[in-house]
């Protein structure tokens, strides 16, 4: 059927009850389209938040992890430097300051990390220097110095950011060494621009920070942004922080991604800061994006629910009043139906007195045999009215017969059908009509058809439309094909029925099987004949095809399921 639809003025100017309908139909469809529709925005923007935040933050603490190997391995390698050199000289060779500034140049010229070298023996006497601080330095006794004791204790040392007897920032490494009955200290003072290189590094885009804080949360590095060394950090106490912390923390009001990680040789810890506004930008535009989108698919799901709906609306008034025009043709079939009850009735009261006529033309048959009526004159004349009578009787059985398989077909039941049959009665009801507009019926009915189990009357009707079809299309002096087909491989049987007629348009091909389509005169058809058939060979599970030439005739197929 092809889609008929209102003009938008005609539409609004129908029935209220039709423009509440439209409202309450748009407005349901763009209700629960967009519930839909933002539930899984949101669930799509939840799910990339957190991946993507979780990405943001296993790249912090792979720089953090980063940043911490190597802090350590500079240490390790001071320590390793400063231990070898003590162990591969006495206290009497360091002791001289000649060859204790020419081992410091050897060492600076493969890294210039060092800026002094001193020796100091058990009692604190500093014995030996080499570095820019000679004249404050030089005789200074460092047994009440706090990193004094310590190294002694501990052996090897590396000190926190102090000022000392320099009065300037800097921090030590000292290794002790144990020599006969004696023990002595050899300390470096190590260039603390390069751990700041080293924390600087992890400073990442326009607003990151790092520093190095120690067990008392001072500071041993200067931060990007405010605060001094040996001041508090300009951010939250991770001074007692173990392992590795990554977390997302607001700050004096200000949010920031804080990864914090314990450097293992000197337990400083490296706080590492990022403004959330730089690593999770592509999270904010991603936001945006997802509510564009929304919003553009809302207003893609209102201009579809009001289009939609106005064509449904508009099909149902259409609808509407074609079924209007169609009450006639109920009327109409309801007539039919009533009409095949009065068939019925009327081929039950007929059987009645015809059942009395052929017996009684039996017992005059049997009577004529006797010798004195044989004998009559009219004899002959007898005998031939009687055969009449019994040919006519015959003949108004086959009318009641058919008047109760018409009646029959209001009330469809499944059973074994032999197809052929079911076709040879149809063209028994039919071949009257043919022969007075002398149309031939040819048959071509295949004998090794298999018995289906179908409805007999429905499928009696299907034939008779598309007979009635044809001997209408043919109109006079033509001829119309019935031909069944077995094909075993579909389990099909196939019925094809040829007329001779004009053919139909191509255009009209496409609208054949349309309800109330019709090319017939008006009061000539209902234009429901092949709609009905069609659906009865739906219900069936069968199929009906049409396939037409002008000028050369038309084939009706229908395909049968082997049940």
């Amino acid at each position: 059927m092809q889609p008929r639809f209102l003009p938008l003025r005609e539409f609004f100017m129908e029935d209220k009850k039709y423009r509440y309908l439209w409202w309450r139909i748009t407005l349901t469809n763009i209700f629960f389209s967009i519930i839909p529709l933002f539930i899984l925005a949101a669930a799509l923007y939840y799910h990339f938040s957190i991946s993507y935040t979780a990405k943001v933050m296993e790249g912090l603490k792979t720089l953090a992890v980063n940043r911490q190997g190597a802090l350590d391995l500079f240490l390790e390698e001071r320590i390793s430097q400063l231990a070898t050199l003590a162990n591969t000289n006495t206290l009497a060779q360091l002791s001289d300051e000649d060859y204790l500034n020419k081992v410091f140049n050897i060492i600076q010229s493969r890294s210039r990390s060092y800026i002094d070298l001193g020796v100091i023996d058990q009692n604190g006497e500093h014995l030996a220097y080499v570095g820019p601080y000679y004249g404050i330095l030089k005789g200074v006794n460092y047994r009440n110095q706090k990193w004094f004791d310590a190294t002694l204790n501990s052996g090897i040392y590396i000190s926190d950011i102090f000022l000392g007897f320099r009065k300037v920032p800097h921090f030590i490494i000292a290794v002790l060494v144990r020599e006969k009955n004696r023990s002595w200290i050899l300390r470096a003072t190590i260039d603390s621009d390069i751990i700041e290189s080293i924390v600087r590094a992890a400073q990442t885009g326009k607003t990151g920070d790092a520093y190095l804080i120690n067990q008392e949360d001072l500071l041993q590095t200067k931060p990007r942004f405010g605060g001094n060394l040996l001041e508090r950090p300009p951010g939250p106490d991770f001074a007692a922080t173990v392992g590795a912390r990554i977390e997302e923390i607001s700050y004096k009001g200000e949010p920031g991604l804080y990864a914090a990680i314990q450097i293992k040789i000197k337990k400083w810890v490296l706080v590492i800061k990022e403004n959330p506004a730089e690593p999770l930008a592509p999270l904010v535009r991603a936001k945006d994006l997802v509510v564009l989108l929304s919003l553009l698919g809302l207003a893609l799901i209102i201009i579809g629910s009001v289009y939609t709906t106005k064509k449904m609306v508009g099909r149902l008034i259409l609808s509407d009043r074609e079924k209007a025009k169609s009450d006639e043709v109920m009327v109409h079939e309801s007539k039919m139906a009533a009409l095949g009850k009065l068939a019925a009735g009327v081929a039950h009261e007929i059987n009645n007195p015809l059942a009395v006529i052929a017996e009684e033309a039996g017992w005059m048959k049997d009577l004529l045999k006797e010798e004195d009526v044989a004998e009559s004159a009219n004899f002959h004349e007898f005998d031939e009215s009687l055969k009449k009578i019994g040919y006519h009787v015959e003949r108004v059985k086959k009318v009641t017969h058919r008047l109760l398989g018409f009646a029959r077909r209001m009330e469809p039941t499944v059973e074994k059908v032999v197809t052929n049959e079911v076709l040879e009665e149809c063209v028994g009801f039919l071949e009257n009509e043919a022969r007075y507009r002398n149309i031939t019926i040819k048959k071509k009915l295949a004998p090794d058809l298999p018995t289906i189990s179908s409805d007999s009357s429905q499928l009696q009707q299907v034939f008779l439309n598309i007979l009635n079809n044809a001997i209408d299309a043919v109109g006079k002096d033509g001829a119309i094909t019935l031909e069944t087909l077995h094909r075993p491989a579909e389990q099909q049987i196939v019925i094809n029925i040829t007329d001779t007629g004009p053919g139909i348009p191509k255009a009209t091909l496409e609208k054949i099987f349309d309800p109330f389509y019709t090319t017939k005169e008006v009061g000539k058809g209902t234009g429901l004949g092949l709609s009905i058939s069609y659906s009865i060979m739906e219900k069936l599970g069968g199929t009906i095809t049409v396939d037409s030439e002008m000028g050369r005739g038309t084939t009706f197929t229908i395909l049968l399921p082997v049940k």
